[in-house]
């Protein structure tokens, strides 16, 4: 769809009254919400690979995060319209952290906003989370999966060192996902984890199957 690709370049490019007014355009057309998201989910990856190349800094990353942000206030009513509320009990616990060195939350925040539209308990770290504070947190909270989110490359190591230390402490019980525009299978296998998922859909099937 050509507004869906318009938007990705308006976000791409911080134009940001022009990318709240094509997301609102979008919604108010009856466009899928999921599908304005993956087009905030392209943008996100496209920002990410300008950030590593030295093109974006900071400031665009911090300024295309509210732009998601703002975004997330229009979508999630539509998602909550179309979430089921057939189970009341909890599913299963599943704990989600930005890895330490990321301040991305884009992606994390969606699944999360499904997670619990979807019956899960969540409990959300927020960005930028040490790995020890994720290892402690999984152990207290009793999570069934720990999904580890992280839009760029320097991501990698620290959720190979989440899996580590999980091993370590004994916690082999419990799924690790991890989520971000750059994951793949070379990832996944680099960095232990059980699964790889680059949109919330995937990931939230996912989780129901481990936890069925």
């Amino acid at each position: 769809m050509k507004d869906l690709e318009a938007l990705t370049h308006a976000i791409v490019e911080m134009e940001e009254n022009k990318t709240i007014e094509l997301t609102q355009q979008l919604l108010e057309s009856k466009t899928d919400a999921l599908s304005v998201f993956k087009a905030y989910q392209d943008a996100m990856t496209e920002v990410g690979k300008r950030f590593e190349e030295g093109v974006y800094f900071i400031p665009e990353l911090v300024m295309s995060g509210e732009m998601m942000n703002n975004a997330l206030e229009m979508i999630t009513p539509l998602l909550e319209e179309k979430a089921s509320d057939e189970n009341e009990e909890k599913l299963g616990k599943i704990l989600i952290a930005t890895v330490e060195g990321d301040i991305h939350d884009i992606g994390k925040n969606i699944v999360t906003t499904l997670l619990s539209l979807n019956g899960f308990d969540v409990k959300d770290l927020g960005v930028d989370v040490p790995v020890d504070r994720i290892i402690a947190e999984a152990k207290d909270f009793g999570a069934d999966v720990v999904g580890l989110s992280g839009l760029l490359t320097l991501a990698f190591d620290p959720m190979k060192e989440v899996v580590e230390k999980m091993k370590a402490e004994g916690l082999d019980d419990k799924k690790i996902i991890i989520g971000g525009g750059q994951m793949d299978d070379q990832v996944c296998q680099y960095v232990g984890a059980d699964a790889w998922v680059i949109d919330a859909v995937s990931g939230i099937n996912l989780c129901k199957k481990w936890v069925s």
